[in-house]
């Protein structure tokens, strides 16, 4: 049996200095002194710095160790403080048990963190660490959380959605593993998600039956109506549209904000990028030209004479076709199902988004709110890349 005192929690704290760890790592190496544990962190000029020790082959013993430790504290101007720690605390953690809560909004509160903290508390969950990744015009924090027993993680989600949604910030929950900071592959939907706009409404407006085919987008989007159903009965309402409109709306498409953004900071990370569309190859193809993407996927519109003839080539990319498209795109490039992340707003995303080890519903119709494991309401499309764990000081610095 182990003895209670081999295994000690030193904690270190107070202005931040030059040598700090180099000082208080020398003495525990004079003394063959095992860490296998450490964490510091610098907030405001200010370090706290934390090691489990294993003094089980170390010299001198304990009072020695702590002796030489505290006088050494003292010339850093800086305090120590000590614990006796039990034999299974050493043990390595279990990620299956940890998770990262996410939490994106113009304004977070202390209102809104003690609500969130309440909520976790409340599922027998402990904080382990509170990162702030941004504090600009969106600020964002990351909680990451440890539980010693399998929580119930709709419980304890259900719980922060309510948050949410009274608070006016997105609050999402990810298991705390290899995956969620290793993701390869970012898919999006292009309508609504990589671009403000419908394209298919655009190109109804010019064709004289704007209000008509919005209603049937509406529905679509909704899932009233079936995917392919609403397509070929909007596209045949296209029909005579002269193909020189097609090239001006797509100069005059608004792209969402941060869009840009975001597709530069993930070619500069390595992500492999696609648009994944119900949309048409027309755009889709000269998106992907203009950002830079990997891969364009989307419907072909019919035209002959230079008019379209109000019908759709080949087989139409629905729910379905996107889910699978992904899943061709993730085996192409061998990446893992788990390091895929998708984005969409429609009804007909939420099967790409349940195949992705990282599903957003993005400013979503509210069907797809409901069903979506993460929603994120903010203007910017660039905020997802805070649910990656990635700052906004390492987002500027690329």
């Amino acid at each position: 049996m182990e003895n209670s005192e081999d295994f000690i929690v030193i904690t270190v704290n107070g202005p931040d200095a030059p040598g700090i760890v180099s000082s208080i790592t020398s003495i525990l190496s004079e003394n063959a002194v095992k860490i296998i544990d450490i964490e510091q962190i610098v907030i405001r000029k200010l370090i706290l710095l934390s090691m489990m020790l294993d003094l089980r082959e170390s010299k001198g013993g304990q009072i020695s160790l702590l002796k030489d430790l505290l006088l050494e504290a003292k010339r850093l101007n800086v305090e120590l403080d000590f614990k006796i720690a039990s034999y299974d605390e050493h043990l390595q953690h279990d990620n299956n048990f940890m998770y990262a809560v996410t939490c994106l909004g113009e304004k977070i509160t202390a209102q809104v963190v003690a609500q969130i903290s309440n909520a976790i508390y409340s599922e027998n969950v402990n904080i382990e660490r509170i990162t702030q990744l941004s504090q600009g015009e969106l600020s964002c924090i990351e909680m990451i959380v440890k539980t010693d027993k399998t929580i119930n993680v709709q419980d304890m989600t259900g719980k922060l959605l309510s948050i949410s949604s009274d608070f006016g910030v997105d609050i999402a929950v990810q298991k705390e593993n290899i995956f969620r900071r290793s993701k390869r592959l970012v898919v999006m939907d292009m309508d609504s998600t990589l671009i403000q706009v419908e394209v298919i409404d655009e190109l109804a407006k010019s064709a004289g039956h704007g209000e008509e085919v919005r209603g049937i987008t509406s529905k679509a989007m909704n899932g009233e109506l079936s995917f392919n159903e609403s397509l070929n009965k909007r596209v045949e309402l296209l029909r005579g549209l002269d193909e020189n409109v097609l090239d001006e709306i797509y100069h005059n498409i608004p792209f969402t904000p941060g869009a840009k953004k975001l597709v530069k900071i993930l070619k500069k990370l390595g992500y492999k990028t696609a648009v994944i569309s119900g949309g048409f190859t027309f755009f889709t193809d000269r998106l992907k030209n203009e950002l830079g993407l990997d891969y364009a996927f989307a419907n072909e519109l019919e035209i002959k004479d230079g008019k379209l003839t109000g019908k759709v080539l080949g087989e139409i990319i629905n729910g379905e076709s996107k889910a699978e498209i992904l899943e061709d795109i993730a085996d192409k490039e061998n990446i893992s199902l788990d390091q895929v992340v998708a984005i969409g707003d429609g009804a007909n995303d939420l099967l790409m988004l349940d195949k992705a080890g990282l599903g957003i519903a993005f400013n979503a119709h509210k069907t797809v709110r409901e069903k979506a494991d993460y929603n994120i309401s903010q203007k910017n499309l660039d905020s997802i890349i805070y649910l990656l764990g990635i700052s906004e000081k390492e987002k500027n610095a690329i």
